[in-house]
C-alpha cells in the first residue's frame, strides 16, 4: 500500500520528501488514540494467516502512490516477532521501474487483537493501519486510516469479481469513507 522509489542515488533526491513524510500521512501524524469518530475494525486478526502478499485492487489516490501500477504489499514475521512490510508497484505501466518500500509494523497496544496496526517505514514515524473488513478465508481484505484519509481494498489474487468490489466498497462507504473517489489499481493480466 505505501509505495515510495527505492532509496538510492538519484531517486533519493526525487522521493526522499516522500519518504520521510509517508508514515506521517497515513494518519496524519498525531497520537496513537484513535479519533472519537474512529470507524470500527474487522475484529480479530489471525496475524499468520495475514502474512503473505496481497494485491491492491483499489485505493484512495495518495501522493506517495502517484504513478503506480501492479501494487503490491507483502506481510512476514522475522525471527523475532516482528512484521516486516515490504510494498511495491510498477511505475506508470507493466514495464516500469519497480518501485519500492520497506518498513515493520506492530499491533497496537490498545487493541492488540491483530485488526490494528501501526506501519513504520522510517524511525521516530509510523502510520495507523486499520483493518476494517476481512474475508474469513482471508482472500480479501479492507484496510484505512481511522481518520478516513486513506482506503485500500486488497485481494490475495490480482483480480477482484466486479461484485465482490462492489460488496466492499459498501462496506467502507457505510464507514465513512468517500468511496466516490476510489481508483482501480491496474494489475498485469493473470498468465
Amino acid at each position: 500500500m505505501i509505495l515510495l522509489n527505492r532509496v538510492e542515488g538519484v531517486a533519493m533526491k526525487r522521493y526522499g520528501f516522500v519518504a520521510v513524510v509517508v508514515s506521517g500521512l497515513l494518519v496524519g501524524c498525531g497520537p496513537k488514540v484513535p479519533p472519537v469518530n474512529a470507524p470500527p475494525t474487522a475484529g480479530p486478526v489471525d496475524m499468520d494467516r495475514y502474512m503473505g502478499t496481497w494485491y491492491e485492487i483499489a485505493s484512495l489516490p495518495a501522493p506517495f502512490q502517484e504513478g503506480c501500477v501492479a501494487t503490491t504489499a507483502k506481510y512476514e514475521k522475522t525471527f523475532d516477532g516482528t512484521i516486516e512490510v515490504t510494498n511495491r508497484c510498477l511505475h506508470e505501466s507493466f514495464r516500469g521501474r519497480e518501485r519500492e518500500a520497506k518498513g515493520t509494523a506492530h499491533l497496537d497496544p490498545l487493541q492488540p487483537d491483530g485488526s490494528r496496526l501501526f506501519v513504520s517505514f522510517f524511525p521516530f514515524t509510523e502510520g495507523a493501519y486499520w483493518v476494517l473488513a476481512l474475508d474469513a478465508g482471508y482472500r480479501w481484505s479492507v484496510v484505512g486510516s481511522p481518520d478516513r484519509r486513506y482506503l485500500w481494498i486488497l485481494s490475495r489474487t490480482p483480480t477482484m469479481s466486479k461484485s465482490q468490489y462492489e460488496i466492499l466498497k459498501g462496506k467502507a462507504e457505510r464507514l465513512g469513507y468517500p468511496v466516490s473517489k476510489l481508483v482501480l489499481t491496474q494489475q498485469p493480466p493473470i498468465p
